[in-house]
């Protein structure tokens, strides 16, 4: 079959959520001034793709129990097709995710049935033509998932886009299986710390000239997100560009990355070029942050409108200094 899909191979889990005023001392405790069940991980990247028009599938692992019947309701309500079936032998992972005042997250993580892949169903899964096949680096971190997931993105035809997310746990992937991921990569998705371990190097320039000329030699462009500051946006042979931020006042910073890296996929492939791509993407994280949980991508229609406002902003701000 044909059509532009998002592929999405693992990491989707359910998130418990506590907003609290900043982090305990070791020993101590914070009491939550808000709480959410919601579902979380690659499912932040799925959403996003929806909202901005993309049909999405996930490859990965879902368990038996209540965080897997959650993510499969979440799922039927995005509009992201399952391929494999549900794994009867344990429930899908979850994520403690505790959100401070300054907006900024730490996470406690309990793999489940997203960090195991069986190589017979793998074996099985063919990817369509134009899909664009996502792998995090969560799925590559775990024992029981990386090395099969790795063959099998080996084993995809060349034609086959790959995007990598490195994910905060990118350390934790085997050099050697990182390499050969990013050998076979079309796309990298970044925030700085993960560029840096990627590279060695604190630059994004420098980042992106280790990226493109020597561990993704098959890849279009680099994508290295900044925070407040915006993105970098390296494509191949072009000179590097900075995407600048839009400024909001933060809520929760969880997700915003997945809701970058799915939107900025979604506007590829249907055609925009990446410069807009990455103006669309910014948006939609500057939105996102405002909003309490994780799968909380704005629509493409909200998009619009907050570039049409902030165009606005601009226009009536150089008239006022004219």
């Amino acid at each position: 079959m044909t059509g532009a899909r998002l592929l999405h191979m693992g990491g989707a889990v359910v998130d418990y959520l506590y907003r609290i005023a900043e982090l305990p001392p070791r020993g101590g405790e914070s009491v939550a001034t808000r709480h959410a069940r919601l579902p979380g991980g690659g499912i932040n990247q799925m959403a996003a793709a929806r909202r901005s028009g993309m049909a999405v599938a996930y490859g990965g692992g879902h368990g038996t129990g209540p965080d897997g019947d959650l993510l499969r309701a979440a799922f039927a309500e995005f509009g992201i097709a399952i391929i494999q079936a549900a794994n009867p032998d344990v429930d899908s992972g979850n994520c403690v995710v505790m959100t401070d005042d300054a907006g900024e997250r730490s996470f406690v993580s309990w793999p489940g049935a997203e960090a195991q892949l069986d190589d017979a169903v793998l074996s099985t899964l063919q990817p369509w033509v134009d899909d664009w096949v996502v792998v995090s680096g969560y799925t590559l971190s775990y024992p029981s998932s990386r090395d099969v997931l790795a063959q099998w993105i080996a084993g995809l035809p060349p034609s086959q886009r790959v995007v990598f997310d490195p994910a905060p746990v990118v350390a934790s992937i085997p050099p050697a299986l990182r390499d050969s991921v990013l050998a076979r990569t079309t796309w990298v998705s970044a925030n700085l710390d993960e560029a840096r371990v990627l590279t060695g190097e604190d630059d994004p320039a420098r980042q992106a000239d280790v990226l493109l000329g020597r561990l993704c030699p098959s890849a279009t462009g680099v994508v290295l997100r900044a925070g407040a500051t915006g993105c970098y946006l390296q494509e191949r042979g072009k000179p590097q560009v900075l995407a600048p931020a839009f400024p909001v006042e933060a809520v929760d910073t969880n997700g915003a990355g997945d809701t970058h890296l799915g939107v900025f996929l979604a506007c590829l492939a249907q055609g925009e070029e990446p410069q807009g791509a990455v103006l669309r993407a910014n948006a939609a994280a500057a939105i996102a942050v405002t909003r309490f949980g994780g799968a909380c991508a704005p629509t493409a229609q909200e998009i619009d409108s907050f570039l049409a406002d902030r165009q606005n902003e601009t226009n009536n701000k150089k008239i006022r200094n004219a």
